[in-house]
């Protein structure tokens, strides 16, 4: 879709001009002629593909989600809101899709629709919204999607305060070795060089090390970086998410963490679903994608053909072979008791706990193991660099 440049005036006659995105100029100009505003001009502005999309922070879409509900509650109309909201917000790119998203809703699309055309927000909430607007209960589902995503963000930010420190760590050691390589090490050199001195085995190699690496060490960094990037390329195809999921699924103690984080995910995004009234085929369509890992979500597809001959829930999730046996059992429980969605969030809260638990425990390991590699590394380079200073003074007191 292409951005275009709208300059317009409302029926007060204030002109205006704000940025939309439309497959061509006149189905923008129709748009808003029809909205009753007078366009004097559409301009492109760029084009953007599906992934150009700028996404919205999300604790900038829960204010304005927290903001949008409460003005529903007291009365004022949607359109109404979501033209008030539009004019008070600070990020460009946000206004301007609240803007579109108002001028959708004036022509006659339902706010879901409207939503969705932008392709920057979260799949389960545009699906949050259609639920509402079937159920014609559209308070309660916004309620839920923020409580939702509330609990989402706090785990999201505890995960993320256990992993600083470690990362410190591991930038740290790296930055100490390209260091101690690149500069340290070739002062040593050029000393050796000028005493002519017969050098150790340990300390030569250290010496070539760093020979190299000033010689062919910029070469080195671009290759890394071009093949990082082509890795980040791959990983954003269906063939390469999805070997990249099964490696990461398959790391010791790490892969466990991130499947049951994903169930977690899983659970407690179709359970929002199903309290707001969708149906379980949608449903667990919406929450297969809206979860990271490739394996799980395509574990889910596979369930849904199951699910659509008849059986339950927890019979389509066990033939998949991919999800816990824990979480297996708990929502078979709520099937049986015909308390699906309120069993689908005990088991989000059992995985997230069980998630946070088992990262404290790694990180607690792995701290005191990085340290230990650092200092292993210092001290074998100190070592292979004073070691012919040693063997001198030695050779000079036994003399």
């Amino acid at each position: 879709m292409t951005e275009f440049v709208v300059k317009l005036a409302d029926e007060r006659g204030r002109v205006q001009e704000q940025i939309h995105a439309a497959a061509t100029a006149g189905e923008l100009q129709a748009r808003f002629t029809q909205a009753g505003y007078y366009v004097y001009s559409v301009k492109a502005r760029g084009v953007l593909g599906s992934g150009g999309k700028k996404k919205v922070k999300l604790e900038i879409f829960l204010i304005f989600n927290q903001q949008f509900l409460t003005l529903i509650r007291a009365g004022l109309p949607i359109l109404g809101s979501l033209e008030l909201l539009g004019r008070r917000q600070k990020v460009l790119h946000f206004r301007s899709q609240l803007e579109d998203v108002a001028a959708r809703v004036k022509t006659g699309e339902s706010i879901s629709q409207a939503f969705e055309a932008q392709g920057g927000f979260p799949l389960v909430y545009t699906t949050t919204l259609l639920a509402g607007e079937r159920s014609g209960n559209l308070e309660e589902v916004l309620q839920r999607f923020l409580d939702f995503q509330r609990v989402s963000l706090t785990f999201r930010k505890k995960l993320k305060a256990s992993l600083i420190y470690p990362a410190l760590l591991i930038t740290m050691v790296i930055a100490l070795f390209i260091f101690l390589i690149t500069f340290v090490v070739p002062r040593f050199a050029q000393l050796y060089e000028q005493l002519g001195t017969h050098l150790p085995a340990l300390t030569t190699f250290l010496l070539d090390l760093g020979r190299y690496a000033q010689q062919y060490g910029i070469y080195a960094a671009l290759v890394l970086g071009v093949v990082g990037y082509l890795v980040y390329r791959w990983a954003k195809t269906e063939a390469g998410a999805t070997a990249l999921d099964k490696i990461r699924i398959g790391l010791p103690v790490f892969g466990n963490v991130w499947l049951k984080y994903q169930v977690g995910l899983f659970s407690r995004t179709l359970s929002t679903l199903l309290t707001g009234g969708l149906p379980l085929v949608p449903s667990l369509e919406t929450a297969a994608r809206s979860i990271d890992s490739r394996q799980i979500g395509n574990a889910v597809y596979r369930s849904v053909e199951t699910v659509r001959e008849g059986k339950g829930l927890s019979v389509s999730l066990q033939q998949t072979k991919v999800f816990p046996e824990l979480a297996i059992e708990m929502i078979e429980v709520g099937e049986s008791t015909g308390a699906l969605p309120q069993m689908l969030n005990s088991v989000a809260e059992f995985f997230e706990e069980d998630v946070q638990t088992n990262l404290t425990a790694a990180m607690s390991l792995i701290e005191p193991m990085i340290l230990i590699v650092m200092g292993v590394v210092v001290v074998t380079i100190l070592i292979a660099l004073y070691l012919p200073i040693f063997s001198l003074s030695a050779g000079g007191v036994s003399q």
